[in-house]
């Protein structure tokens, strides 16, 4: 079976001769030798820069990061790819890939007042930006072309139907950055489709004893907890081992993918996790900025190009490890 970068590289071709051979305009051709250059591997003088909340080595951004070098890859174009998860320094990165005058910039917004200065000079500078994985909803207004992610809210409300079948009534919400609107959504649409009550629980996601030992204190403080829900791999890891000291029996969802919650679904340990592919937030927009500056495409229409949310269970657990193993998932 060919792997879907395989299939994304005949698409990139068919695209190309497709639009060589709409007219004898010029511009057409142009785009058409652009793009089957990129496909045979040419090298462009195009350059883009990602920066994102996180660390692009951690265990989800590095899928998001390979996406983008792929996507460069494929494409012959030039990719730099910084990050932090404070919205100030995210903003300096930010500030620091404009003043090498990129072609088109790629920024998570998590914190998009922090990064509402940057974005502006973006726009100042007539850089074009996709904005990924987080603030879908104010994407458009700080001047985005399109955004790349799921929707937080709906994501949220699929993971909290879902511990509402295991049979949930009282659930926790584990916040792991504060001031991160897309895990603020999350939680909110966890609790609008639980039905019972969600309490929301801030953690330190550097500290993984400090939310093993609050999670643990706070099942053993209130048995009547039968959900929890984590917002990323590690923290349910953590929240895992907290609730194993408790002696809970809780149902426990949660966010994107590592091998322990891989292992942790197989097990039984974790009901789901919640997939929103990272690797094409890290893909999609390169080639949707190298379309733009080929063909002055746009996509989505103004609303989110949706990237999840799907959900891994022990129905499809084994696929999907396969893939993790492969960098694409």
């Amino acid at each position: 079976m060919k792997s879907w970068k395989s299939v994304a590289a005949v698409g990139v071709a068919t695209l190309a001769l497709g639009l060589s051979a709409c007219g004898t305009g010029g511009k057409a051709t142009e785009t058409g030798r652009a793009a089957n250059a990129a496909a045979g591997g040419a090298k462009r003088d195009l350059s883009y820069a990602v920066v994102i909340h996180g660390n692009p080595d951690g265990s989800f951004w590095n899928v998001v990061k390979k996406g983008a070098e792929d996507a460069a890859a494929q494409y012959g174009v030039n990719v730099s790819i910084t990050g932090d998860v404070e919205g100030s320094k995210q903003a300096t990165l930010l500030q620091a890939a404009l003043a090498k005058n990129p072609n088109g910039v790629v920024v998570s917004l998590a914190n998009p007042d922090a990064l509402g200065s940057a974005l502006g000079e973006a726009k100042s500078k007539n850089v074009p930006i996709v904005t990924i994985n987080s603030g879908a909803e104010v994407a458009a207004k700080l001047g985005a072309l399109e955004h790349v992610g799921q929707t937080e809210t709906a994501a949220g409300t699929g993971a909290g139907q879902k511990l509402a079948e295991a049979g949930g009534k009282k659930g926790l919400c584990i916040i792991h950055e504060a001031g991160n609107i897309g895990l603020e959504q999350r939680c909110e649409g966890a609790a609008k489709a639980f039905g019972g009550q969600i309490e929301k629980l801030q953690v330190d996601l550097n500290n993984p004893q400090g939310i093993q030992a609050t999670v643990k204190s706070k099942l053993l403080g209130d048995k009547s907890f039968d959900s929890i829900l984590a917002l990323e791999p590690s923290v349910a890891t953590a929240a895992l081992a907290g609730m194993k000291d408790a002696g809970s029996a809780a149902k426990l969802g949660t966010f994107d993918i590592s091998s322990d919650v891989l292992n942790a679904v197989k097990a039984g340990d974790i009901l789901f996790t919640v997939d929103q592919q990272q690797y094409l937030q890290g893909y999609l927009p390169i080639a949707f900025l190298v379309l733009n500056h080929d063909n002055a495409n746009t996509v989505g229409g103004g609303q989110p190009v949706l990237t999840g949310p799907a959900f891994i269970t022990k129905d499809n657990v084994d696929t999907v490890t396969d893939l993790v193993s492969k960098g694409t998932r």
